[in-house]
């Protein structure tokens, strides 16, 4: 009986929840819609406007999406937007019959009555989109509570993802007056005065390294350069394992785009169990005590918030779509891309020119550090001129492809092998592990080497102890 009651009580929930929705008009004002696309098509002040308000998905009509699309698409190419240019455009998308043709472009300046009103009228297009926005997420948390599929606690968590994700704004913020950044950059040195820690940003868990960067900094760029076999992808992993592995235990989000996700694990278990990589990968476990040692690594890592995604060829829209998702849903503390030379430029233009293309992803790279607040760190090959010199060690010259990188990035260190060039070496020299790692580039600090060693049979890197020390330091 109790049983039918509430199966009673659900289906009326539901039929209420129904009535509620049928029959009802979406948010929308085709007005305001109209009247944005006008004014940009009648002033290109108004195009800057509202360009940093509206996504072509905010317009409650696909016609207005369509048409505020091939606007920006013309002014992104630093061409002109109007009736004309406009309707090629469209030609040239070869949607021009779906947005009602000619006629309806030539509608669309007609609904102005001044362009000085275009931002108020583009706030409300994008109120209207939040709203339908928050109508599907009310709907989807809805059909999560009726349902019960999931835990209620689960259902919690996805109904305050889903809010956060309408209402939070990833837009750029304006200007501010000097006197408030120099107030804000005061108690941010007075902050770090009273800790008395001479890193500022992430820790690399490596001192050595440390003391030259003062840790990883927000909103920068860092390239990790060197020839094949060097060690990059390794040197990155271990920091990913000791910032994830920290006591802070922060938060990273590693693209691999040349190794699959179950190479890498295999790599961070080698390095955390000191068991040969090569065994590891074979399954020749020697004893239990290596067992031991496995399962130890492996438990470490069962709750670190190291995110690996090993989608090949990804583009820095869908890494940054990746990057806020993860920031909304886990937080995000620092982004490692291996590597760079694999990625694929967004603007099709460019493929011809390879070099351009590399320009376009590091700045897209440096943009994207800016905006998620976080180090980004990026592999990158080098070019065969190190091998042609009698010192092999790698210059900002050797960067591979393009020079934007070295002018992107605000730190650039290279890996330098002597076993890598010098193949008389024993295998008991102790210079078949030594690795230095040359800061290049720091725009905010010194420049050095920080020499290591690398266990290469364990994709291990560890620090020696005669570090060479930064200039400014005592």
């Amino acid at each position: 009986m109790a049983d039918t009651e509430r199966n009673g009580r659900n289906r009326k929930r539901e039929n209420n929840a129904d009535a509620l929705v049928i029959g009802r008009m979406p948010p929308q004002n085709i007005e305001a819609e109209m009247a944005v696309l006008g004014a940009m098509l009648l002033d290109k002040e108004a195009v800057i406007a509202v360009e940093d308000l509206l996504n072509p998905e905010d317009f409650y009509r696909e016609q207005d999406a369509v048409i505020y699309q091939a606007i920006l698409n013309l002014v992104r190419r630093g061409e002109s937007a109007d009736i004309l240019t406009v309707v090629e455009e469209l030609r040239r998308m070869g949607r021009l019959d779906d947005v009602g043709g000619i006629m309806y472009v030539n509608e669309l300046p007609e609904h102005v009555i001044t362009t000085k009103g275009v931002e108020r009228h583009a706030k409300i297009v994008e109120g209207k989109s939040k709203l339908r926005r928050l109508i599907d997420a009310a709907g989807t948390i809805a059909d999560a509570a009726y349902t019960e599929e999931d835990t209620v606690e689960d259902i919690v968590d996805d109904a305050e993802k889903f809010i956060l994700q309408v209402t939070k704004d990833d837009r750029k913020g304006g200007f501010i007056p000097v006197g408030e950044a120099v107030h804000q950059s005061l108690e941010n040195i007075t902050k770090q005065a009273q800790n008395n820690e001479p890193i500022t940003g992430l820790s690399t868990g490596f001192s050595g390294l440390d003391r030259f960067t003062t840790g990883l900094q927000k909103g920068n760029l860092i390239i990790v350069a060197a020839r094949p076999s060097m060690g990059k992808t390794a040197i990155v992993l271990n920091m990913a394992k000791n910032i994830s592995l920290s006591h802070a235990k922060k938060t990273v989000a590693f693209f691999s785009l040349e190794m699959g996700r179950d190479e890498l694990v295999q790599r961070l278990l080698s390095s955390t169990a000191l068991i040969d990589s090569q065994r590891l990968k074979t399954g020749r476990i020697r004893g239990e005590k290596e067992w031991l040692n496995l399962s130890k690594a492996a438990s470490v890592f069962m709750e670190a918030p190291l995110y690996i995604d090993d989608t090949p060829g990804v583009t820095v829209a869908q890494i940054r779509s990746k990057c806020r998702r993860l920031k909304a849903e886990k937080g995000l503390d620092v982004v490692i891309i291996d590597y760079l030379q694999l990625m694929t430029g967004r603007n099709l233009r460019y493929s011809e020119s390879r070099q351009q293309e590399i320009s376009e992803i590091s700045r897209s790279l440096k943009s994207l550090a800016r905006e998620l607040n976080v180090p980004v760190i990026a592999l990158s090959q080098l070019s065969r001129g190190p091998d042609s010199r009698p010192n092999h060690r790698p210059m900002l010259s050797d960067l591979r492809e393009s020079g934007s990188i070295e002018q992107d990035a605000d730190l650039v260190c290279f890996l330098y092998r002597e076993a890598y060039y010098n193949k008389e070496l024993a295998e008991d020299d102790p210079k078949q592990r030594e690795t230095e790692v040359i800061l290049a580039k720091n725009r905010n600090g010194p420049i050095g080497v920080v020499k290591m060693s690398f266990a290469g049979e364990f994709t291990l890197f560890y620090e020696l102890a005669d570090q060479e020390e930064p200039e400014d330091m005592e």
